[in-house]
């Protein structure tokens, strides 16, 4: 029964309500220990199911941050085993993501023979579960105790607040608002989510007097009158809190004495205890033990570690339970609640709560190596019972556990605390099974995929001072130690720096025998070289490195070099079969079978060489192949993974199939907070853009305070404002756009092209304004703004970023431009059909009926009105049909406007506008008077209006004489007037 909680359920339901209807959203309820967090869900979850919905429930454990996603672990477990056609559905969800399966405590599987998985590949796996659970019905996801939560679950619990949007699911967290100290890692979380328009707070707060009431009516289930007194003495000790109120009722404190008051303990501690005081002996022992292993514990191991045998165990557990103390749930129990926990495992004695967890310690080594989470539980209990070998080995195995599951920080934390204990331990570097400069660097790789690369710089400079000079005969280690700070120093835009540490990994190996270690570090050297080789070495080092790799069996190494060279000829040399080398690539980072960041990002390479050199199909193939496969190993939000998803939605967006690139652009979050996520949303904005709908606005609202952080960002998202403030009539915020992402960008990069053509449009409407205004000084900073921007585009074409010829440019780089070129005669005021034609062709790729579709059809609308301009009216009335029907089936609604409007003044269309019927003020005017009346309306003199409808000056001066004479007027303001009152 729910007491009290009214409003709050309302709220929590609403949430619900709108996860149903595809609004995603998370709510965080938050109120001091013992106020009812649990009860409030549990409604919620009963609401849920009673509607069809699906239910995961999660706890976190006081465990602090040993043990990665547990909550997450416990809801996929919990649903997977609660029977029925729901935990068929979660267990197809999770065979199918091998990734969620390995966190699960019976999965079977040995972690030593799984790959490295990373945080974001476990994200993804997440994500796509939910997803796929949300497909068949709502999901509710609940995830308690948030305040005991680890570094990773805050991560996820984060991840899913931003990236969640359009699925059918509902985020529930619950955590004590009483612990969130100044310091306290959840507190900065709950802020940062709260500022997130899908993420709502939900407090509960104290009973008030009736409520307390009611509540104790109900634990009285009528055995004894509750009396407005017990009611006031419970209501002000307890100070409205249900789990007080409910202990102090329970343990019958509330009577009163005969000689007073009652004198209750000092604090909830003393009370919580009272009840267990009532217990037997092995009860009492039995809740001891349970506190030692934690709120929830196994029940062989308590039965175990209890020491009673089986028949007193069995008795002492049924009779904990019946006093509500432990809770049956799973195959153990959990306390009724922390608090409960928390003040039986306070009140040991030193030596008795050592001998406990020596104990479980004890326990939990003989259980089956690779026991998932067994390792992180062993170092807690370890440490706590001062067995500091075993809790160093145990850390150092829970850190490669953590590591394998996806848990960066958390396996980084483990690696600390065995290198706080190694001199603490003898024999250390048997123990761990490596010595410590190599766990240290193990450390700081973790860092490093943990998002603090600067952090795992600082730690390697560090570490290379030491190993330098502690061990000056180990180069393999040190050249190792470098190897991975060139790689950290690159990802924090040091480049020269990255490229000097390179080569030092590099010199400080023998050639001869080849080895793994060499191969990385020439990998890692050669990559520092695709943007810093100023000597011109790549090519031939590439090679060189790439015949070492192989003869180091190092066909990861050797991967990573081939794309790094395919991308080198690729812009150097013109490779026409640079594809097969990033295919090849490919195929031998799958055939080492543990690079599968070197196979995506050769899969990227692969389909997008694909894409540049006008193959549609193939790349859209190689696209769907490289998502897939990113599905499949986890790695859909990986950083390949992500531009894989991205370019896969760009090629259907340049084939014209909107509808499935749509379908994709569901993913994209609308509502991000970081630059990577502003990354991928500003992909939609290709469609959202060119079919004028209002989402874009949103979309952009939330990626403009993003913009200035990442260059990508910049360009994707500003770029297409600028086309959109264009559509809207608006060339003066275009070229801020514009100014603002050319200033951004450095070198001859291949993407200012599109950039520059967009920002020659907007130049070429400030120009026709300022000639028809006569202001020539404005006319003139229109062509001098559009010959540094067409000389921009033409430099790309020529040079690398590193200022090297460009050998070749992509199909779609060259149509841009094209496109600037024919731009550029615009802002001079001439329609040049040759310049559009050129254009027009380039956006097919040598298909006339494909190529970039959009594209094709803009261009087409610029070459009929240049058509037209010269006098061909029939050659523009076919270019103007075919973009019309381009435009139409594309659903390109600003397009569609700007045809019609062509259309309308060129008289293109198949029949002429009907004459006006009635007997108004123009019902005399013909169809073309009508248009010719509106431009004089509009201010404009003959010449503007010959240029505006493709007629002759001489032409236009006549419409305009006939239009006075037909409305009995004497001049073109009178003229102007009759417009604006028949409302034309």
């Amino acid at each position: 029964m729910l007491i009290g909680r009214t409003a709050e359920l309302a709220e929590l339901t609403a949430a619900l309500d709108r996860a149903a209807a595809g609004g995603a959203g998370a709510v965080l309820v938050s109120g001091d220990a013992g106020v009812g967090k649990t009860h409030l869900v549990s409604a919620l979850c009963r609401e849920a199911r009673a509607r069809g919905g699906a239910v995961l429930v999660g706890q976190c454990a006081e465990l602090g941050e040993s043990m990665p996603y547990l909550p997450l672990a416990d809801a996929l477990w919990t649903a997977a085993h609660a029977g029925g056609a729901g935990a068929d559905a979660v267990r197809t969800a999770l065979d199918a993501r091998p990734i969620l399966g390995r966190l699960l405590p019976d999965s079977g599987g040995d972690p030593g023979s799984v790959a490295e998985l990373g945080q974001q590949q476990l994200f993804g796996a997440v994500l796509g579960l939910l997803g796929e659970l949300g497909r068949e019905r709502p999901v509710l996801l609940i995830l308690e105790d948030l305040h005991w939560a680890d570094r990773s679950t805050r991560h996820l619990l984060t991840f899913l607040c931003r990236v969640l949007q359009r699925e059918r699911v509902c985020v529930v967290g619950t955590y004590r608002s009483d612990d969130l100290h100044r310091r306290h890692p959840l507190r900065p979380v709950v802020a940062e989510l709260l500022r997130l328009p899908n993420v709502t707070g939900v407090e509960v707060s104290p009973f008030g007097p009736g409520e307390t009431a009611e509540y104790l009516a109900e634990l009285s289930r009528g055995s004894a009158p509750v009396t407005a007194d017990i009611v006031e003495r419970v209501h002000v000790r307890s100070e409205g809190n249900p789990f007080y109120a409910g202990e102090l009722y329970s343990a019958g404190l509330e009577s009163p004495a005969e000689d007073g008051p009652t004198e209750l303990p000092s604090g909830l501690a003393d009370l919580l205890l009272s009840r267990v005081e009532r217990l037997s002996d092995a009860g009492q022992r039995v809740v001891r033990v349970a506190a030692v292993a934690g709120r929830r514990v196994d029940d062989e191991l308590v039965r175990r570690v209890s020491g009673l045998d089986e028949a007193a165990v069995g008795e002492a557990l049924r009779e904990v339970v019946s006093h509500q103390l432990l809770v049956p749930s799973g195959t153990g129990y959990t306390f009724r609640h922390a608090l409960l926990r928390e003040a039986v495992y306070a009140d040991l004695l030193p030596g008795e709560r050592t001998r406990l967890h020596a104990d479980f310690a004890r326990r939990l080594a003989e259980l089956p190596a690779g026991t998932r989470g067994s390792a992180a539980e062993l170092a807690h209990h370890s440490l706590a019972a001062h067995d500091l070998p075993a809790a160093f080995a145990a850390s150092v195995r829970a850190g490669r556990e953590a590591a394998r599951l996806g848990a960066p920080a958390e396996a980084l934390e483990h690696y600390e605390r065995a290198l706080e204990l190694w001199d603490a331990v003898p024999d250390a570097a048997e123990a761990a099974g490596t010595d410590r400069f190599r766990l240290s660097l193990t450390a700081a790789q973790e860092s490093a995929r943990a998002g603090r690369p600067r952090r795992a710089v600082h730690r390697l400079r560090r570490l290379m001072e030491v190993a330098d000079a502690a061990v000056p005969e180990d180069r393999a280690l040190r050249s190792a130690i470098r190897e991975h700070l060139a790689t950290y120093l690159g990802e924090i835009d040091e480049l020269k720096v990255a490229r000097d540490t390179a080569r030092e990994a590099v010199t400080m190996l023998d050639p001869d025998p080849p080895t793994r270690e060499r191969a990385w570090a020439l990998a890692t050297y050669a990559r520092s070289l695709l943007y810093l080789d100023p000597g011109g070495e790549l090519p031939e080092f590439a090679e060189r490195a790439a015949a070492e790799a192989r003869a180091a069996r190092a066909p990861g190494a050797e991967a990573g070099l081939l794309v790094t060279l395919g991308l080198y000829r690729e812009s150097r040399e013109a490779d026409s079969d640079v594809a097969e080398v990033f295919a090849r690539a490919r195929d031998l980072a799958d055939a080492a079978g543990d690079s599968p960041d070197a196979a995506m990002r050769a899969r990227f390479h692969h389909a997008r060489t694909k894409f540049d050199r006008g193959d549609l199909a193939g790349a859209a193939r190689a696209a769907d192949e490289g998502v897939r496969f990113a599905l499949d190993n986890g790695l859909g939000w990986s950083a390949y993974g992500i531009v894989m998803r991205c370019l896969r939605y760009l090629i259907h967006y340049t084939t014209g199939d909107w509808a499935e690139a749509d379908r994709l652009a569901d993913e994209f979050a609308v509502q991000v907070v970081r630059p990577y996520e502003a990354q991928v949303s500003a992909y939609a904005l290709f469609v959202e853009v060119a079919k004028g709908e209002p989402g874009a606005d949103e979309r952009l609202r939330w990626i403009t305070p993003l913009w200035h952080e990442d260059l990508l960002v910049t360009y994707i998202a500003r770029g297409l404002a600028a086309e959109q403030a264009l559509w809207r009539g608006d060339p003066e915020t275009a070229i801020e756009h514009v100014g603002h992402v050319v200033g951004a960008m450095t070198g001859p990069d291949v993407g200012v092209i599109r950039i520059a053509a967009t920002g020659l449009w907007a130049h070429a409407e400030l120009a026709a304004r300022a000639r028809a205004a006569g202001d020539d000084a404005a006319a003139r900073r229109a062509a001098a703004a559009g010959d540094e921007l067409l000389r921009l585009a033409r430099r790309a074409v020529a040079f690398t970023e590193a200022g090297l010829p460009r050998a070749w440019v992509g199909l779609e780089g060259q149509a841009w431009l094209a496109r600037a070129e024919a731009e550029r005669r615009r802002v001079d005021g001439v329609h040049d059909v040759d310049l559009w034609r050129e254009a027009t062709e380039r956006f097919t790729y040598g298909d006339p009926d494909g190529g970039f579709v959009y594209e094709v059809a803009r261009s087409r609308w610029r070459l009929a009105e240049a058509l037209a301009e010269r006098g061909d009216r029939d050659a523009a009335a076919v270019e103007w049909r075919r973009a019309l029907r381009s435009a139409t089936r594309l659903g390109a609604e600003p397009l569609l406007g700007a045809l019609r409007d062509l259309g309308t003044r060129a008289r293109l269309g198949p029949e002429r506008a009907r004459e006006p019927a009635g007997s108004g003020p123009l019902a005399a005017l013909t169809g073309r008077e009508r248009e010719v009346l509106k431009l004089v309306a509009e201010g404009l003199g003959n010449r503007e209006i010959a240029a505006k409808l493709f007629i002759s000056p001489k032409t236009a001066s006549v419409h305009v004489s006939n239009i006075l004479a037909k409305l009995d007027v004497t001049s073109r303001t009178q003229a102007a007037a009759v417009a604006h009152r028949a409302g034309l």
